[in-house]
């Protein structure tokens, strides 16, 4: 398209929906890559709102999220009817690079979030099975050379909820996340990809940290308390400890804790919580070899020294459910 139909559409001051629908196929599967960049400028272009706040251009025809679902199971993930669950195929797991039109996908995304003051393109329900499936993107291996794209399209869906809407649709993203990512490195690797020191953020780090811890202690309800003398009456000194899943559960209460200042003033808890990492850093020996042993005596002694409490002081708040 080289520009001349951004240009002509500029001019005109709309699109019809033939051509709304003809770039959005393009961007979403064409496999010519200059025809598939071309659209893809053509959408976050027509998508920019101007400074008053308008879009350039009357359309009647968006990216819908039927259509966006559509477009990833082309891209051969997963996706569960109801929580938009995604996982990788084997087939898609034995190509060596990403799906073809996956950056498309994401920008276009955010391209859609960022005009909900001009039209709201997505429902909440919608819009949080989009969170969920990017949110899901950062376990796939062959993003990761995406990471910076993937960022801004998650940032754009945790921006789209109005504030009213943010906590409840936070809560239903978590949950749906943490009923199908098993309790390893890769619920680390998710609660890792949320980055960032703004309110949302740190509400939803903070929210699947205990979600996860929720569902590994088998609680109907999210009880920090329970959760907390569940973590911290382990038994270091057990034979049987199972050092992974305590070094999965330092990290996991820690940003629970720490992400948002919901339990700045709990002194007890964080007493509590303080006391059990200064016996992880101090009475698993050095000569301990078994598995995951040394890895939880320094993520306890990090976790002490302040570094990573102080990095994660902010002004959030968490409600537990």
């Amino acid at each position: 398209m080289d520009g001349w139909l951004l240009n002509l559409v500029l001019q005109y001051g709309s699109v019809e929906d033939s051509i709304a629908s003809w770039t959005l196929i393009n961007l979403l599967y064409s496999s010519n890559k200059k025809l598939q960049v071309a659209a893809s400028d053509f959408w976050n272009s027509v998508l920019s709102p101007s400074e008053a706040d308008k879009l350039l251009v009357d359309i009647g025809h968006f990216p819908s999220y039927s259509v966006l679902k559509s477009a990833v199971l082309s891209y051969g993930y997963l996706c569960d009817d109801n929580h938009a669950k995604v996982s990788t195929s084997e087939s898609v797991i034995a190509d060596d690079g990403p799906p073809q039109n996956i950056i498309a996908w994401l920008k276009v995304v955010s391209a859609c979030c960022k005009i909900r003051n001009v039209h709201s393109i997505f429902s909440s329900s919608e819009a949080e099975e989009l969170l969920d499936i990017v949110i899901s993107f950062f376990l796939d291996r062959r993003l990761e050379g995406l990471l910076l794209i993937l960022e801004n399209s998650l940032n754009s869906l945790i921006l789209y909820f109005n504030t009213s809407e943010w906590e409840s649709s936070c809560l239903t993203v978590a949950q749906s996340i943490a009923q199908r990512v098993a309790m390893d490195l890769n619920c680390l690797r998710i609660v890792d990809c949320i980055t960032g020191t703004n309110y949302r953020i740190k509400f939803l780090r903070s929210q699947l940290a205990l979600q996860f811890l929720k569902i590994s202690f088998g609680l109907k309800v999210a009880n920090v308390e329970k959760i907390l003398k569940s973590v911290t009456t382990i038994n270091v000194k057990d034979k049987e400890c199972n050092f992974f899943s305590l070094y999965v559960y330092i990290v996991l209460m820690n940003n629970l804790l720490f992400s948002s200042d919901a339990f700045r003033d709990k002194h007890a808890i964080i007493n509590s919580w303080r006391n059990f990492l200064r016996i992880c850093s101090t009475q698993i020996g050095c000569t301990d070899w078994r598995l995951y042993a040394s890895k939880v005596r320094n993520k306890a002694s990090y976790f002490l020294q302040g570094a990573i409490l102080k990095s994660y002081a902010g002004s959030a708040s968490i409600s537990v459910q």
